[in-house]
C-alpha cells in the first residue's frame, strides 16, 4: 500500500512559513531543519524492510511497487515520482528490474538513485546477458545490499554512522541465522526432488546458494509470457522429472501453473513470494518471514 507524504510535507510547508512570518534568524532556520529525519523511498517491500533495519529511528521509509504489481513492468504515476522528488535518496535493486521507473524519472528528479545491488556478480537470464535481478533470494547477498544502503545513509547523514554501522552488524548476524536454518532445512528435501518450478524463473539466485535446479515457464515478467512452447517445456521437465509438487507466485497470475497441474496431475503446493513481502499479519510481511515461508512451502512440497 502506498503512503503518501503530501501530507508530511503540507506540515513542512506551514512549518517554514511559520519561521519566516515570525522572523525567524538564518541561525534558528537552520536549527529547525536540523530536526527532520531522513525520507527514504525504495522500489519494492522487500528493500523498504533491509532499510528500516538499518535506518532505525533516524527517519523513515516508504515504496514504491504494492503488492501484486510486478517491477519489471510499472508504470510510476505522478504522484509517485513525487514522492521521490520529496526523498532523500531513493533505492532501487538495479540489474534491470525497475528500468521503466529510472526511465520516467530521466531528468526530472534531483534525488539520487542508488542501486543496491552494485558490486554483486549477476546471474543472466537464460538465453540472455542480461542479468537475473532477483539476487535478493540468496540470503548472502543481501550482505551487499546491507552495505550499498549504509554507505548511503551515512553520506547523508554523518552524524548517524555508528548507529548504522551497529544495525547493520546487527541485521547481518540475524541473516546469518537465517542462512544457516536454510541450509539446514532443505537437507530434509530428497536430493532428486530440489528442483522449483513456478511461474517466472526467479530462483537461480536461491538455487545456486541452496542447491535447487530451478525452472520457470518464463524467464522474467517483461518478457514473452506462458507461451504454448514454454508451457510444454515445463509439463514435460516435470513429468520426466517425477516432481512432487509445482508452486506458484503471490504476484503471478496463478493460471499458468494451474495449467502445469492440469496437464501434469502435479498439485500446487503452495503459494511462495517472490518480488514484493505479504501484507501485514501474512507472516511474510518482512524479508527473513518471507525467505522462511518459502522455505516451508518448498520442503513441505518437495520432501
Amino acid at each position: 500500500m502506498l503512503r503518501k507524504k503530501i501530507v508530511f510535507m503540507g506540515a513542512i510547508l506551514i512549518l517554514l512559513v511559520g519561521l519566516f512570518s515570525t522572523g525567524c534568524g538564518d541561525q534558528e532556520f537552520q536549527d529547525a531543519t536540523k530536526l527532520s529525519d531522513l525520507e527514504v523511498v525504495t522500489s519494492i517491500s522487500i528493500l523498504a524492510d533491509i532499510t528500516e533495519n538499518i535506518i532505525g529511528q533516524r527517519g523513515s521509509v516508504d515504496y514504491i511497487v504494492s503488492t501484486g504489481d510486478n517491477p519489471e513492468d510499472y508504470e510510476l504515476l505522478p504522484g509517485e515520482i513525487q514522492m521521490v522528488n520529496y526523498a532523500d535518496v531513493f533505492f532501487i535493486n538495479g540489474m534491470g528490474l525497475e528500468m521503466m521507473m529510472e526511465e520516467a524519472l530521466g531528468n526530472i528528479t534531483d534525488t539520487p538513485v542508488v542501486h543496491v545491488t552494485e558490486g554483486i556478480e549477476p546471474i543472466p537470464l537464460e538465453g540472455d546477458d542480461a542479468p537475473d535481478p532477483h539476487a535478493w533470494l540468496d540470503v548472502k547477498l543481501i550482505f551487499s545490499y546491507i552495505d550499498n544502503i549504509a554507505d548511503k545513509l551515512i553520506q547523508l547523514d554523518p552524524d548517524g554512522e555508528n548507529e548504522y554501522r551497529e544495525n547493520a552488524e546487527n541485521y547481518k548476524d540475524e541473516l546469518k541465522e537465517l542462512d544457516g536454518w536454510i541450509k539446514e532445512q532443505v537437507k530434509d528435501i530428497p536430493e532428486k526432488n530440489r528442483v522449483i518450478v513456478v511461474s517466472e524463473n526467479a530462483y537461480k539466485y536461491f538455487g545456486e546458494a541452496y542447491g535447487f535446479q530451478t525452472e520457470g515457464i518464463w524467464e522474467l515478467n517483461s518478457h514473452e509470457e506462458g507461451t504454448p512452447k514454454q508451457i510444454s517445456r515445463i509439463v514435460d521437465l516435470v513429468k520426466e522429472k517425477e516432481l512432487p509438487a509445482v508452486f506458484v507466485e503471490t504476484t503471478i497470475d496463478r493460471r499458468y501453473m494451474d495449467t502445469i497441474s492440469a496437464e501434469t496431475g502435479v498439485p500446487i503446493s503452495g503459494e511462495v513470494y517472490t518480488d514484493a513481502l505479504g501484507s501485514p499479519g501474512s507472516g511474510a510481511d518482512t524479508y527473513i518471514e518471507m525467505m522462511e515461508h518459502n522455505v516451508k512451502v518448498f520442503k513441505e512440497g518437495l520432501r
